[in-house]
């Protein structure tokens, strides 16, 4: 994997941190939803230079979207 890779992962693993505490479920539960979800996807595809926003943004977004 390369630097970028890396990068990612580490902030995909903050978001679901942030996310399941924020959310007051299981780790797993919140990765398996962010994983599953559509901002994961546009992250992924690199729409809205959503990578660039901060953590508590897309923990927000992620909120948003399971409401």
């Amino acid at each position: 994997m390369d630097a970028v890779g890396i990068i990612k992962q580490l902030k995909y693993a903050r978001i679901i941190n942030a996310f399941a505490e924020q959310a007051g479920i299981p780790l797993s539960q919140a990765m398996d939803m962010f994983y599953h979800s559509i901002t994961f996807q546009l992250l992924q595809e690199g729409i809205a230079d959503l990578h660039c926003r901060s953590d508590l943004y897309l923990v927000d977004e992620l909120k948003r979207e399971f409401q």
